[in-house]
């Protein structure tokens, strides 16, 4: 039987990293190369069904023991792409064992350290066992150290023969790029309720996640030699820099935590005669975040008015939406999940996700579906790092889960 430990090295060598503003399904044909291995395990295991669709999304369940049939179906979900923000090929970790709270030195040559000053969190896990990268990639564990996770727990209830209502499994592709539960197939995946295991530290507990927009702005200037430039010139690149100035300067990222929102400009490139921006806007309020995105359109109405018809245009688009009402009528989702992280000595951490996952999509498509903290640390960047201690409670802590549900009557709770 493998260890979570084995498995998460294993997958984080599949070069995963889906691709934005893609047209393909999936965004990189790659994120199949892992899905088919999984598949492969899943029926070597003994798993029944399991199967890729065309789209690389991946299926496949167990069947209830006897005499727990009246179980709600349950969903174990995790997503198998990397984020575009960094490379996730040629993966080189590292296991810390017995880390002593000191800085880790990823790379010598580069310089590259994990430093405590920058990230004190790391030092909550003194005499644990760490993995880390070399400091050219990300890790991975948003969200191999998810899939790890389930497998290894599918792989130990099976082997243990206790007994356990149904249970559907499903990996994804393309969720770091907003797609994730665009063709997922919900009526035959089959579950009642479902949880995402994704990113976040073990013992945490995500139903509340941000609303979600983007806002694409293109600029139209005028460009002529700078030597003949007076009162004809319209330098695109300084509007941009105006649009930005009228945004609220400590409505980012860098000045917000908890349940507060932001504009964040994720993306800007362009020349004198056109720029694109490319901002998100996020909020745990539907109505603020209604006032962010009028604010985008008064500043594009503002601009106009000033430089001419159509020198700024504005695409506005939602993305997804808070899913805390759709999992409030099933809080016997959080309050088991409490229960499981209880078992395993860890506190409950209830928490507003900063961000969205697949679960929030899922719960608007009818999979009432909080996501669980797989004991990930620095998504998307090359101070990634995961505790071999953390995965192996969320190993338990799903195990807990399937072991509750297994004992209740789905009547009870529908």
């Amino acid at each position: 039987m493998k260890n979570v430990q084995d498995r998460f090295l294993e997958y984080i060598q599949y070069d995963t990293q889906s691709i934005p503003d893609c047209e393909c399904i999936p965004s990189t044909e790659k994120q199949k190369l892992l899905g088919a291995r999984l598949v492969n395990e899943m029926l070597s295991m003994g798993m029944e069904n399991a199967h890729m669709d065309g789209k690389g999304y991946v299926y496949g369940y167990l069947s209830a023991t006897p005499g727990y049939e009246q179980a709600p179906v349950l969903g174990l979900i995790a997503h198998m792409d990397t984020s575009p923000d960094l490379s996730g090929k040629n993966v080189k970790a590292r296991v810390v064992t017995n880390y002593h709270g000191e800085d880790i030195t990823l790379n010598r040559e580069q310089d590259i350290v994990l430093k405590v000053s920058d990230f004190p969190q790391i030092t909550k896990y003194e005499g644990e066992d760490l993995i880390v990268t070399d400091g050219t990639t990300l890790l991975g564990a948003d969200d191999k150290a998810g899939i790890a996770e389930i497998m290894t727990a599918m792989e130990q209830l099976l082997k243990s023969g206790r007994p356990h209502g149904k249970i559907c499994v499903g990996f994804t592709p393309d969720e770091e790029i907003g797609r994730g539960a665009d063709f997922f197939d919900i009526k035959n995946f089959g579950a009642d309720f479902a949880y995402t295991v994704d990113g976040g530290e073990a013992g945490e507990i995500e139903f509340e996640n941000f609303n979600a927009a983007s806002a694409k702005i293109t600029i139209r200037g005028v460009n002529i030699h700078p030597g003949m430039a007076k009162d004809k010139m319209i330098n695109s690149l300084l509007i941009a820099m105006e649009v930005q100035s009228l945004l609220p300067e400590m409505e980012t990222p860098a000045h917000t935590e908890g349940y507060e929102g932001f504009c964040h400009l994720n993306k800007m490139e362009g020349t004198v005669e056109r720029t694109h921006m490319h901002y998100i806007l996020r909020d745990h309020n539907m109505d603020k975040l209604e006032q962010k995105k009028e604010r985008m359109l008064q500043i594009a109405s503002k601009l106009n008015e000033k430089y001419g018809r159509g020198t700024v245009t504005l695409e506005l688009q939602d993305s997804y939406y808070n899913m805390k009402e759709k999992i409030l009528p099933h809080y016997h989702l959080v309050e088991n999940a409490c229960t499981a992280i209880q078992s395993v000595g860890l506190k409950p951490k209830v928490i507003p996700i900063r961000g969205g996952t697949d679960g929030a999509r899922l719960s608007f498509m009818g999979l009432p579906c909080p996501n669980l903290g797989t004991g990930g640390h620095n998504a998307h960047g090359k101070f990634e790092y995961i505790s071999v201690n953390s995965m192996e409670k969320t190993v338990s802590i799903l195990l807990k889960i399937l072991d509750l549900y297994s004992k209740i009557d789905l009547k009870k709770i529908k």
